[in-house]
């Protein structure tokens, strides 16, 4: 008898079933592999708290697994957190491993700035950066910069809620803080979007939709969100409409500066900002142009803006609910005025290692590897590195890693804990490490110091606090506190 269709069908299913699982099978995996779906319908069930669901897993498999998407969509990682494969990777066999071209699809709204190019594209960004951030002038800049939004915005702001009485989403503060700060010092403009009203900032509200947006092509089949950008609906349409709108503030910035090129006094310390001394850099190159500076501009906004919130407002949050260690911070603000700030500088360390400000990192092979673990990885393999997980890694924080404990970054002498990069991975490790390392730190310090020298912070009660869905670490109902002012001793 002839087969039928049916049964000529169902044949080649089976045996394309056949084919692929064997293909896919894989050490170590993070979940139950299913056939066509893959291991994608457990990961989105638990995607609201996908950050802690994923600890214990990784735990389970040393540190090291394969998650592996529905059958053809491209989506299969490597996930690691293990130190000794993240140094392999991002130091040892640096050249290797790569942003590469879906890491830049992704990251569209990037452009080609320094976080998604790799080789020559890189190297000559992050030499230009280099030169910068190591600048004492543009340091003094930075930091006059922070000091005059504090005094000004910041600690004005708080005085009229304690005097008020009411409650503030201490997220929302930072955030607008932080994206007025980068703003000024990338583009010497000041878009005053703190103010106790909480004034509507088309640009802001545009800027953290494109980022929400960024983290949604991470959570569904390449193919199904490329199709809902050619179709410029769902997601993609949103994403697309807050990309021109803030590329038209940038770029009506840029033309403004470029506009006025001839006139800037390349003696004057108030005319640091970034876009300023590129275009001084600019003059009499050709290789230097808008989208250059677009893209550049847009990079640092992402580096010194929700990184930065991302870091103080689970930094507020930690002291807030640790009495002890708030009364430990003051008492070296007290003692030690102008001295360096050990314990606080302890304290910012331990909220980054808990909350990385991004919790995941991501790199494409080059060609076929070994990891140090034993881990095989195949040309073009994604790693994924989830920083999250490793800063609640017994194996390598020690029993207490839950534990917000400031005093595992002192040493017996009073002195801060060198901890290697790949270990603590917040600023990134190797040839990647974050240029404006340092200068983060100077911001925190100064913004910690004038709040708590100043201000209790007092979470309301009952306030939900988890982990926003976003490629920053924010909280996702923001911080909620009631501010009380310091007693004078």
């Amino acid at each position: 008898m002839m087969l039928s269709y049916a049964q000529i069908f169902a044949a080649l299913v089976f045996f394309l079933f056949l084919y692929h699982h064997r293909s896919r099978r894989c050490r170590d995996p993070v979940l139950t592999d299913w056939p066509i779906v893959g291991m994608l319908p457990e990961i989105l069930f638990h995607l609201w708290h996908i950050h802690d669901y994923a600890t214990p897993l990784l735990r389970r498999v040393s540190g090291t697994g394969n998650f592996m998407g529905p059958w053809f969509s491209g989506m299969n990682y490597l996930v690691t957190t293990n130190p000794i494969n993240i140094h392999h990777t991002m130091s040892k066999n640096f050249p290797n491993y790569i942003k590469g071209p879906q890491f830049r699809e992704i990251f569209e709204p990037f452009g080609e700035g320094i976080f998604t190019v790799d080789a020559e594209e890189w190297t000559y960004n992050r030499a230009l950066l280099h030169s910068l951030f190591k600048s004492r002038t543009f340091d003094k800049f930075v930091e006059k910069t922070v000091r005059k939004k504090v005094d000004t915005c910041l600690l004005p702001l708080l005085d009229e809620v304690e005097s008020q009485g009411v409650e503030v989403d201490l997220q929302e503060v930072f955030s607008r803080f932080n994206f007025d700060n980068i703003s000024s010092i990338v583009l010497g403009s000041d878009p005053k979007s703190l103010a106790f009203d909480f004034p509507d900032v088309a640009i802001e509200k545009a800027f953290n939709e494109a980022e929400e947006f960024i983290f949604y092509r991470h959570t569904v089949p390449r193919a199904f969100w490329k199709l809902q950008k050619w179709l410029g609906v769902g997601p993609e349409k949103k994403m697309a409409t807050a990309i021109q709108v803030f590329d038209q503030f940038l770029q009506g910035s840029i033309a403004s500066k470029r506009g006025k090129a001839g006139e800037l006094d390349h003696n004057n310390d108030d005319e640091c900002d970034l876009l300023t001394i590129l275009t001084r850099q600019e003059e009499g190159k050709e290789n230097v142009d808008e989208k250059f500076l677009r893209d550049t501009a847009f990079n640092l906004f992402v580096a010194g803006r929700d990184t930065i919130t991302s870091a103080l407002t689970w930094f507020f949050w930690l002291v807030a609910t640790h009495p002890s260690v708030e009364a430990k911070i003051l008492q070296e603000m007290k003692s030690n005025e102008n001295s360096n700030k050990v314990y606080l500088h302890g304290a910012i360390c331990e909220a980054l290692r808990l909350y990385p400000p991004i919790p995941f990192e991501r790199k494409q092979a080059i060609n076929d590897d070994v990891l140090p673990s034993g881990h095989e990885v195949k040309a073009k393999t994604i790693i994924l590195y989830h920083l999250y997980s490793m800063g609640r890694d017994e194996d390598i924080w020690g029993k207490d890693c839950l534990e917000f404990k400031p005093e595992r970054w002192i040493s017996e002498r009073g002195n801060i804990v060198h901890v290697p990069s790949y270990k603590f991975i917040s600023f990134n490790a190797g040839p990647r490490t974050c240029l404006g390392k340092d200068l983060s730190f100077v911001q925190m310090k100064m913004v910690a110091s004038a709040v708590l020298g100043k201000y209790q912070v007092e979470v309301v009660e009952d306030h939900p606090v988890s982990p926003a869905l976003s490629i920053v670490l924010l909280m996702k109902h923001g911080l909620k506190v009631r501010i009380r002012k310091r007693m004078k001793n």
